[in-house]
């Protein structure tokens, strides 16, 4: 949209057409983001100083078209977030799920239920009634007065950072986006539930279906000696689940964000070349706006960690380095023709002899690349790292050396570097990996299917679970190694979410942290409050 006219015609806007190139090209630099930050900052000083409280405010601004200058147009006091209680926690769980309407991505952790309105045209928008779900094809800014009477918004299109999904968060509300078809699958008044409380997916089902609010006043929440921590792989999830009572991150993950963010095999980024013609239009798409493939993969990367290392900074945050399997990695765009075919590849390349195997070496390197990005350079320096599925210790000081190469050396600005503890090699050879890592991080999962000889994929053979004694007992060593050597231990797998009775053996066995999805958390902390006090 430009200005059109002049000053005896009378000034007016018209839209013309916008070239690929510039469409692909960041609207500001860096610099003028670290400006706008800046700023920010300044206008929350004046207003807190005058108000005598901090005083967050909304901030918008413009940049000039032709002199490239930035403006602030309005400051006002910030209403939404800021009037939240975060020493109150919800929880909503759904009673009894109904017929299945529509799903795509969640956005917020709420449960509503309201009759839908379709709405195709901003034009129409007017006939939304307080209370009722907003379904349509895709949100823009003209939506938003209408918008904040809504119970909730469904989308056909979008993504996790659309804008139906920004307003939804400032608002409060529900939304589910990027459904495909939730215009024509939930009509005009029929009544839905929109669930948001089931994880990374959300669900609109038929009816108004009983769901349950929790709340829990977490001001007086005591704390037990052993450190609660938290499982987290979704950036966008970090700042809610930074309030909860914990101790950092037991487990953050990267494969959320390369699924979810950067959706391209790191090889096919490195061999752009070798691609179709039609995978490299995907690949470009993507990586639009950023300088090289390479600074794609390292940018992104960096941002997800250190969107959730910022959330909990100072407290630790322990990050584990890529565990996808081949055939998760041929699922990523480009990713076919890089990955072998295996018929188990539970067992077969992944975690460290894949670092540093001719085939992923260098994919790898972006890694760590991001890793230094994320501790150095944006100085979140309460990131640790984490090696996973070490088969064996010459493994373990191959994947360190690789790592050191691209400076990330253990001990170095604070960097500690620990290693999962999921293959029965890792206790029976405690002593001897613990010579090189700051720690373990027990997996009980796949210490469970290691240990036992099952998979735990197959629906066949079951029955099977970490309390089985030869999976205690190799939990057991490996706790006592890193006791007799003074080095963390910890547990981030399903076992203690599952099973309380396996949470009251671990507490009693000295473990340092037990790291939890966020859902269980102030459960499992009252469970360890009582054990602590029994012990």
């Amino acid at each position: 949209m430009i200005y059109s006219g002049d000053a005896t015609v009378g000034i007016s806007t018209k839209n013309v057409h916008v070239r690929r190139e510039e469409q692909e090209r960041f609207v500001l630099s860096d610099d003028e983001v670290l400006q706008l930050a800046r700023d920010a900052q300044i206008i929350e000083k004046h207003y807190s100083a005058h108000a005598g409280v901090d005083r967050p405010m909304d901030v918008e601004w413009a940049k000039d078209g032709n002199t490239n200058e930035i403006f602030i147009v309005q400051a006002r006091p910030e209403t939404v977030q800021t009037t939240r209680d975060i020493n109150i926690h919800r929880s909503y769980t759904l009673q009894s799920e109904g017929e299945l309407l529509c799903r795509g991505k969640s956005i917020g952790q709420k449960i509503v239920s309201g009759k839908a309105r379709v709405i195709l045209e901003a034009s129409q928008m007017r006939e939304l009634q307080p209370g009722e779900v907003l379904v349509t094809d895709i949100t823009d800014p003209d939506w938003e007065p209408v918008m904040k009477i809504a119970a909730g918004i469904v989308t056909n299109r979008g993504g996790r950072t659309c804008h139906a999904a920004i307003i939804a968060r400032e608002l409060g509300i529900p939304a589910i986006v990027g459904c495909g078809d939730a215009t024509q699958t939930l009509p005009t008044g029929e009544m839905v539930t929109v669930s948001c409380a089931q994880g990374d997916d959300g669900f609109v089902y038929r009816g108004a279906l009983p769901f349950e609010i929790n709340e829990i006043d977490l001001t007086n929440l005591q704390q037990p000696k052993t450190n609660i921590m938290l499982n987290l792989g979704n950036p966008e999830q970090a700042y809610k689940f930074s309030h909860l009572p914990c101790s950092g991150v037991g487990l953050a993950r990267l494969e959320f964000i390369i699924n979810n963010t950067i959706r391209v095999h790191p090889r096919a980024l490195l061999e752009y070349d070798m691609l179709a013609p039609g995978t490299q239009q995907q690949i470009d798409t993507i990586c639009a706006g950023y300088p090289d493939h390479k600074s794609f993969y390292i940018q992104r990367l960096a941002e997800g960690i250190s969107t959730i290392a910022a959330a909990f900074y100072p407290k630790p945050v322990i990050v584990r380095m890529s565990d996808f399997k081949s055939n998760e990695y041929a699922s990523l765009i480009g990713g076919e023709q890089f990955e072998p075919e295996e018929e188990n590849p539970m067992i077969g390349l992944r975690g460290a002899n894949r670092y540093f195997s001719e085939q992923f070496a260098e994919c790898f390197k972006l890694e760590c690349a991001a890793m230094r990005r994320a501790r150095e350079h944006m100085g979140l320096d309460n990131i640790a790292l984490m090696i996973p599925f070490v088969r064996t210790v010459d493994e373990g000081i191959r994947a360190l050396e690789l790592m050191a190469s691209e400076g990330l050396v253990r001990g170095e600005n604070g960097l500690k570097i620990h290693m999962m503890c999921e293959i029965p090699s890792n206790a029976l050879l405690a002593d001897e990996f613990l010579q090189h890592f700051d720690g373990f991080s027990i997996g009980s999962n796949d210490l469970t299917q290691l240990t036992l000889g099952i998979d735990r994929d197959s629906g066949i053979v079951s029955g099977f679970d970490e309390r089985n004694p030869a999976v205690t007992k190799l939990i057991e060593m490996a706790i006592a190694a890193c006791k007799k050597a003074d080095k963390y231990v910890g547990i981030c797998g399903q076992a203690p979410s599952d099973y309380p009775e396996m949470t009251q053996w671990l507490v009693q066995q000295g473990i340092n942290s037990i790291s939890l999805n966020p859902d269980s958390v102030l459960e499992m902390t009252h469970a360890v409050l009582e054990i602590e006090q029994h012990k």
